[in-house]
């Protein structure tokens, strides 16, 4: 700085009141040394048209009315000043004594640097016009707490250089200066504190003052590195070289930021005290440089917060479609296959269906269950996020709500118990049915073996031929026949009843079934028919035979019953069965025992039947009866007879067997049972004794959230600790399913009933364990005390009363009025408990729950983000225009969430709206309300 009336052009003289007007677009700063608070004294001073100089021998410290001062600030300065904020008006001035002496452009500069509007001016040309014109802008800067001194309007119309300099300075003071405050301090303190707080992280820097903590130049340039770090390169800069310093800030200040060079480095460093106001005003200019930067960064901040929120909200939603979706269309393809109850053939292909359903339970179900579950908790955590950044509640796409997942696993379900119950019944039916078949080929097989020649016998003449006795014969072996063929009538009708049953079952071969049924009936028709004929034929020629043998009509007689009980007895213990309990096999073993008690008789009635044949054969002998070989009226021989005793002897032991295993394998399967009923008469119940547990655990909660949130999962994992005593039942359950066994007396519990237990005491802790974990969240989120929740819940369970986790009406409404809300029953009180019904119960469900309780208290006493403080910030960003371009997002904000903003902001359509500009009023509205963001 010139010092002893050294020329000061482009600086600023030291004396007191030195400041700079904030704003200004080319760094404009006055070049002035004279506060205005000595204005009245400027028609004493020595004025020049040169720069402004000191005359006198004052120094720095002495005091202006002892100084002899010669003022005259550059009207250049001024002028451009004025000028940038007119611009902004769309006009300017190019003699700052004539233009303002009308006082119309006086009046719009003020207009503009202050942002209101002053009375209408008048456009008249006369003085007295003028004068009017330049009262208003007077009476404006007055209105401000501005004391005018020696300036009247008079002065300004008559274009006196003096007065009109000396006014622009009162405006720059006021309206640049005065307004810089920080953490409610003055302007000057204000700009100190300011100054410190942005030099703290800077070695060798302490700003103390405005004199001495800048000699060195390094406060400068941290005010500039601090700002913009790619400016400055700090760390090479030396403290002992002060020069340089300040020089390298001047220049960077004046190219980059559009601070012109105001001080010289050179007399700064060679005083002793630089000057205060000097320094001041030139630092404020990089206050104002940088206040714009900080309010952007606010602003940019205020929205990058908001715009978190909504993506992390839309992330969760886009999560909550996707698995929603996946779980849905695993739904639709599982139902079509259990709903598939095409039956198979043969009972080993619906066993490998059974086996393909245990792995769709075993294996494929459960993940299904916990994303389920995990599903419904990512929802409620969703919602819980929303409401508490006041965001609308999330919709999901039609056919993925909640419910439609319900409601489409509920119809799973209920397939999954349809089908399993048709594969059991399915195996049953083919087991009946193989049981069937093989019965009806065994009945079959004998009934053809017995018909084989009959048809031919009964066809065959041989009575034309015959003797008389012959004859008699043929008529006592036709009446055996009939004897034979009614016992075998029976046989007859058991296989069409079966043949009929298996059609009714829907056997697979129930054609060759059929077929071979049809042909054994119509061949008993045929036998009826031949046998009535040949009956027929024998009773023209009875006339014409003998008497026979009557021992060897009583043989055969006794012998054909005698045979074919032997034949049905051999049939009975060849015969299949089928039985499930152990009751049914012992009925069976009661009943072969029985049928062994019988054979003493029997074998008694085959030794009388044998020895009618040696009787008969003894009177022949003593009596020279020439015997054919053979009993004419019986083909059964004894020989036959004692083959068939023989056959039973033989199958007997062999049915014992057979009975003696079965009865093992049902008590296995008894066995099985009682294994099984005794684990899932434990397992059971204490499933049940969990979920009352629960039940009683989220209404009795006690100490903090954290507490009761570790309590649960502590509880949880007890429970899950629990799943190996789950899985022996499973193991257990698949042997009493491998060993085909479809009921148990002993227990009541089925294996369904504990999996769908086990599925709901995992769902309902893991609920209990979300709705505690969104508590903390609201609690977090709104700034409620632990108290104040311990309050509420305490509040909600005393009017809980049946315990059910929610408040009807009156309950609510009991439960506000405790709290000391005003819903009396008057008009009024409806009102008001009409409008917080709509909040907690928007579904209009008629019930309160917990969570609901907690929003809206927490809502009742906390703010949030809202659409118009983020309108404001937006504002900021823009520079104060009603919309903003993407090159001021891509400026002010991260690049991820400046797109964001550019790709969901509509085009601003204002009559002000320029290429590219975008509306963020109605973007920021969206971010509240319904939107398709």
């Amino acid at each position: 700085m010139s010092r002893s009336g050294d020329s000061c052009q482009n600086t600023w003289c030291s004396a007191r009141g030195s400041l700079e007007a904030p704003g200004l677009p080319h760094g404009l700063c006055l070049r002035l040394g004279l506060e205005f608070a000595l204005v009245r004294s400027w028609p004493s001073a020595h004025i020049h048209a040169g720069p402004c100089r000191w005359r006198g021998s004052a120094g720095h410290g002495g005091s202006m009315r002892n100084r002899s001062v010669a003022f005259f600030p550059d009207p250049a300065t001024f002028t451009a000043w004025c000028n940038s904020h007119l611009r902004k008006a769309g006009t300017q001035i190019e003699n700052i004594d004539e233009d303002f002496r009308d006082g119309l452009k006086l009046m719009l500069l003020l207009e503009v640097i202050s942002g209101e509007r002053l009375p209408k001016p008048e456009r008249g040309k006369m003085r007295v016009h003028k004068i009017n014109n330049v009262n208003k802008a007077l009476d404006f800067i007055a209105s401000k707490g501005v004391k005018l001194v020696s300036i009247g309007a008079e002065e300004i119309v008559d274009g006196n250089a003096k007065m009109t300099l000396g006014m622009i300075w009162t405006i720059i003071l006021r309206f640049a200066i005065q307004d810089i405050s920080v953490e409610e301090t003055s302007a000057k303190e204000g700009l100190l504190l300011w100054c410190q707080r942005k030099t703290a992280p800077y070695k060798n820097v302490n700003v103390q003052n405005f004199h001495i903590s800048w000699k060195d130049g390094l406060a400068f340039n941290a005010l500039i590195h601090r700002h913009r770090p790619e400016l400055i390169e700090y760390d090479k800069l030396r403290k002992d070289d002060p020069v340089t310093n300040l020089n390298n800030a001047f220049e960077v200040a004046e190219k980059y930021l559009d601070i012109p060079k105001m001080l010289d480095a050179e007399d700064i460093v060679g005083t002793l005290r630089p000057d205060e106001k000097a320094i001041m005003t030139y630092v404020s200019c990089f206050y104002h440089a940088f206040s714009g930067a900080q309010k952007a960064e606010t602003a940019a901040n205020r929205i990058c917060k908001v715009l978190a929120v909504n993506q992390e909200n839309e992330h969760l939603m886009e999560d909550y479609e996707r698995l929603a979706s996946d779980l849905l269309e695993w739904i639709r393809r599982t139902i079509p296959w259990l709903e598939d109850r095409v039956p198979q053939k043969t009972i080993q292909e619906m066993q490998q269906k059974l086996e393909d359903f245990r792995d769709y339970r075993r294996v494929h179900k459960p993940p299904k269950v916990q994303e389920k579950c995990q599903l419904e908790i990512n929802f409620n955590t969703l919602q819980t996020k929303l409401r508490l950044s006041n965001r609308p509640a999330f919709m999901p796409s039609e056919g993925r709500m909640v419910s439609d997942i319900n409601n489409g696993w509920q119809h799973l379900e209920q397939a999954e118990k349809g089908y399993e119950e048709w594969l059991l019944n399915e195996i049953r039916r083919l087991e009946r049915l193989d049981h069937l078949a093989e019965k009806f080929r065994q009945k079959a097989s004998i009934h053809e073996a017995w018909t084989d020649g009959k048809e031919a016998m009964l066809k065959h003449r041989d009575y034309e031929t015959a003797t008389l006795s012959d004859i008699k014969a043929l008529i006592r072996k036709h009446e055996a026949f009939e004897s034979d063929l009614a016992a075998h009538q029976d046989r007859v009708e058991q296989i069409a009843a079966i043949a009929q049953e298996l059609n009714e079952l829907d056997y697979y071969d129930s054609h060759n079934v059929n077929t071979r049924c049809q042909k054994i009936c119509d061949q008993w028709d045929a036998l009826g028919s031949l046998t009535q004929s040949r009956r027929e034929a024998l009773e023209k020629t009875e006339k014409q035979l003998e008497t026979i043998d009557q021992l060897h009509l009583e043989y055969a007689k006794r012998a054909a019953p005698f045979n074919n009980w032997m034949e049905s007895a051999m049939e009975d213990l060849q015969d299949m069965f089928i039985v499930h309990t152990i009751e049914e096999i012992e009925g069976l073993i009661s009943a072969h025992d029985q049928f062994k008690s019988t054979l003493p008789d029997a074998d008694r009635e085959r030794e009388a039947i044998l020895a009618i044949h040696k009787e008969a054969q003894r009177i022949a002998e003593s009596n020279h009866i020439k015997l054919s070989g053979s009993n004419p009226y019986t083909t059964v021989t004894p020989q036959i007879i004692n083959s068939k005793w023989e056959k039973v002897q033989q199958l007997v032991p062999k049915r014992d067997h057979a009975l003696l295993e079965e009865q093992s394998k049902q008590q296995s399967n008894e066995h099985l049972r009682r294994q099984f009923a005794s684990q899932a008469n434990i397992v059971g119940p204490w499933i049940q004794t969990k979920m009352e547990e629960i039940g009683r655990i989220s209404i009795e909660m006690n100490g903090t959230l954290e507490d009761q949130l570790n309590h649960l999962k502590r509880y949880e994992r007890s429970i899950v600790d629990y799943k190996p005593n789950l899985d022996l039942l499973e193991q257990q359950h698949q042997l009493i399913q491998e060993a085909l066994i479809f009921d148990n007396k002993h227990t009541n519990y089925t294996m369904e009933h504990i999996r769908v237990g086990w599925e709901q005491l995992l769902t309902t802790i893991a609920r209990t364990i979300n709705e505690v974990e969104n508590q903390i969240l609201t609690r977090d989120a709104k700034g409620i005390s632990q108290e104040q929740m311990q309050e509420f819940r305490a509040s909600f369970n005393h009017f809980d009363k049946d315990h059910g986790g929610a408040l009807g009406p009156e309950e609510f409404k009991a439960c506000l009025i405790s709290l000391g809300y005003d819903v009396e029953n008057d008009r009024q009180g409806d009102a008001e408990f009409n409008r917080i019904m709509s909040v907690v119960d928007p579904n209009h469900s008629g019930l309160v729950t917990f969570q609901a309780f907690i929003d809206f208290m927490s809502r009742e006493t906390t703010d949030t983000d809202t659409a118009d403080q983020v309108i404001a910030s937006f504002k900021v960003l823009a520079g104060d225009k009603n919309f903003i371009t993407a090159e001021e997002l891509r400026r002010e904000l991260p690049p991820d969430q400046a797109e964001y903003c550019i790709a969901r902001m509509a085009p601003y359509q204002g009559p002000d709206a320029v290429p590219g500009a975008l509306d963020y009023k109605s973007f920021s509205t969206a971010l509240y309300g319904e939107s398709d963001l």
